[in-house]
């Protein structure tokens, strides 16, 4: 009988509770309950349960300032890297990367968040402006850049239906590899398993240090071995104004013989909530802010600056042969646990909501198991303005007020002159495309224009 199947195999991984349910289930319910137990791993049911079982937090005594090269400071190095860089991307040894498991719900959106309008101007989708910025990639490499998209269980239908609505932004399809990330269990505080329905378990998405099993596990990154490539530039959905496959990046990664390479940004102040990178136990990592004791996330050094002030931005370069050795789990990241009220299903009561435990793996995480690490400092304002809030720090408002800035700052670097407020403000909305411009140096056509006042500029 399917009740009996189901019950020996949850009693098999020590989940007595649910063996009792499932005897007085009928034999549809079932087998729709045996489906999703049977996708469960015993070897990573133990794993969580021992996490479970043992937390473990960061003292403070173990944490130094991480070094790192600032952007700008060393031209001529800069410059030697970005021609490095320019060769990875020309012999098509660099992939992108994008985590795109989210939803627009934050920002008072339906669907996947990569749909949000980001465009001042245009209304441009954040996967429009991605998709743009790769095609100029592309075409200054002379050869296209494949793109991996990880999408989720939710938005995975969704996603490539607006690229498929889209044409795919200009890019050739065959470039463009979606897969969606994993899932995770989660359990009570015995370690018994949750059930979401009555016939279905709970699960939460494991997180962006799971991309990277997705990723092979997909298929799509053995597709890009046999394609030559070495690197993966890695970032988030959330971010358009991230400098897409950077050649000075790229170049330091290749001549520090790194294996994992991350851009970090100066905190705006000591009680910013972003992770930072640091030397932790003598290796590098990323400690979150609500783990940084207050003396040393106050501190200073001796120029007046924040010790700890690497603000991890999710901008990532990885070397190929170390996915391999973190997807096989050669390398094991740690797990990161969320103890918090779950809406469930309880055999006994029937829906209900209960302290329970999410488990995530975070790809930050990897960093100390790497043979060599880069660190680059980048200007916020030319790189990082997410959009994470409806209103406020960090939101579409904020995150298009930046993209205008930077844009304008392009224009006048070339010696274009913009209308400004008395305040310095921009006196009118601003956009580029991607396809017009990834810098100033594709904008000496406009060397020394004038642009009329009262009239928006989309270029």
């Amino acid at each position: 009988m399917d009740s009996v199947r189901t019950a020996e195999l949850l009693a098999g991984l020590g989940q007595n509770r649910l063996a009792a349910y499932a005897l007085t289930l009928n034999a549809a319910d079932a087998r729709e309950l045996l489906r999703d137990v049977a996708s469960i791993d015993s070897e990573l049911l133990v794993q969580l349960q021992s996490a479970l079982r043992c937390r473990s937090t960061v003292a403070s005594d173990q944490l130094e300032p991480l070094p790192q090269v600032r952007r700008g400071e060393d031209a001529a190095k800069d410059a030697a890297a970005r021609l490095l860089g320019e060769r990875l991307l020309a012999e098509g040894k660099v992939a992108a990367f994008v985590v795109a498991g989210g939803q627009g719900s934050r920002l008072g959106a339906s669907g996947p968040k990569g749909q949000f309008p980001v465009g001042a101007i245009s209304g441009a989708s954040l996967f429009q402006v991605f998709a743009e910025k790769l095609l100029h990639c592309g075409i200054k490499a002379g050869r296209a850049i494949p793109w991996c998209v990880m999408t989720s269980p939710e938005n995975d239908a969704e996603t490539q239906a607006f690229f498929r609505e889209h044409a795919h932004f200009g890019l050739n399809p065959a470039n463009i590899f979606f897969f969606q990330q994993g899932t995770l269990p989660a359990l009570d505080d015995d370690g018994q398993l949750l059930l979401r329905t009555a016939t279905s378990l709970f699960r939460s998405p494991d997180g962006h240090g799971g991309s990277l099993r997705a990723l092979t596990s997909s298929g799509a990154f053995q597709e890009l071995r046999k394609r030559g490539v070495e690197h993966i530039f890695y970032f988030q959905v959330d971010n358009p104004l991230v400098d897409m496959c950077d050649p000075v990046l790229l170049g330091w990664h290749l001549s520090e013989h790194s294996e994992f390479s991350s851009k970090v940004v100066p905190k705006r102040n000591a009680e910013e909530k972003v992770g930072v990178l640091a030397r932790i136990n003598g290796a590098a990592g990323v400690i979150e802010y609500s783990d940084l004791p207050a003396a040393l996330r106050d501190s200073r050094d001796e120029s007046g600056q924040l010790r700890f002030r690497a603000g991890n931005i999710a901008v990532h370069v990885l070397d190929c042969g170390f996915v391999e050795r973190i997807a096989s789990g050669s390398l094991q990241l740690p797990w990161h646990l969320a103890r918090k009220e779950i809406a469930c299903f309880d055999p006994t009561t029937g829906p209900m909501t209960r302290v329970g435990t999410k488990f995530e793996l975070f790809i930050f995480d990897a960093l100390p198991l790497a043979q060599g690490t880069f660190v680059m400092e980048v200007e916020r304002s030319a790189e990082f303005s997410p959009v994470k809030n409806r209103s406020g720090a960090d939101s579409v408002e904020t995150c298009r007020r930046d993209s205008m800035e930077l844009h304008a700052a392009w224009l006048e670097r070339v010696g274009a002159r913009i209308p400004r407020n008395p305040d310095g403000s921009l006196a009118l909305s601003i956009e580029i495309s991607p396809r017009t411009a990834l810098g100033p140096e594709d904008l000496e056509r406009y060397r020394d224009h004038v642009f009329p006042s009262g009239q928006d500029i989309l270029l």
